[in-house]
């Protein structure tokens, strides 16, 4: 497999012709064109336990926002329903307790009762798989060994979640590809004698996600993450920038950890600590 870096994909479309277009089937001829001629790009050699981190965070990713779906669709009906309308935070329990408090009147709101007993089945049902499916994702974890996990606000499903997408880090020269693939690199955006960076919207989303959770987890638990964002404030930053730069820091941090971890496998040949049973 051929790592082609996605700026190199983006000039091969855009000599294509197709620059104006951008269809998965133009950036899959991008991507063999920039493959084809490039012969110095890096082979990439996929691990089996990481792609099947991605595979899991994937399908957890699913039964989680098929839940939040289902949730919506209920507190839609049971606010029809109910005069003082329902809370948010909605669960199975609190809406079966609710539903239980609607009278049986027309047809509209029997048919609205049903409905709405059905959709608590597809709730309690999703409730009942999705700590399954955090639970594999546990077990991979320690099959795989990662240090991640230790830094404050990076959980098992965002580690799991960073292995998936990133792999083997030494595909990423330095930091600041890394920072640049999470989109935690900051963009100039001067004007005049006024010297400011703005977000940047490029990088992988779901690595910036992990990334903005971890950060926001320790500005508001305190520790070093909080000290460096208050040192952020005090030199004048605003608060989303000091948010900014703690991402960034936290970039760094995860890519030296992807490394040390990478070469602590390479250690030991390869193997993973446990295997997926045994864990």
């Amino acid at each position: 497999m051929i790592d082609v870096p996605a700026a190199l994909a983006c000039r091969a479309r855009k000599l294509s012709g197709n620059s104006a277009r951008k269809t998965d089937e133009f950036d899959a001829r991008a991507v063999a064109i920039a493959a084809t001629y490039n012969r110095g790009l890096r082979r990439v050699e996929l691990d089996n336990v990481s792609a099947v981190l991605g595979l899991l965070v994937e399908r957890r990713w699913q039964l989680v926002s098929q839940r939040q779906r289902t949730i919506c669709q209920l507190h839609a009906l049971l606010t029809d329903m109910v005069a003082a309308g329902a809370k948010g935070h909605l669960t199975s329990k609190k809406a079966a307790a609710l539903l239980r408090t609607v009278p049986t009147g027309d047809v509209v709101t029997l048919e609205r009762k049903l409905l709405a007993r059905e959709l608590i089945d597809d709730v309690r049902r999703l409730d009942r798989r999705i700590p399954p499916a955090w639970r594999r994702i546990t077990q991979a974890l320690t099959a795989y060994g990662t240090t991640l996990t230790e830094i404050h606000g990076i959980g098992d499903v965002g580690a799991a979640t960073i292995i998936g997408i990133v792999d083997d880090p030494t595909r990423f020269p330095t930091q600041g590809h890394f920072a640049a693939f999470t989109g935690t690199a900051p963009l100039q955006a001067s004007s005049g004698d006024v010297e400011r960076h703005r977000l940047s919207r490029r990088g992988n989303r779901q690595l910036n996600k992990v990334l903005h959770t971890a950060a926001k987890t320790q500005i508001r638990r305190g520790g070093p993450g909080r000290i460096y964002y208050d040192r952020k404030l005090a030199e004048g930053k605003s608060s989303m920038e000091a948010l900014r730069a703690l991402k960034r820091q936290l970039s760094d941090v995860v890519y030296r950890r992807l490394l040390a971890d990478h070469q602590a496998r390479a250690a030991r040949g390869g193997q993973t600590r446990t295997s997926p049973k045994a864990a």
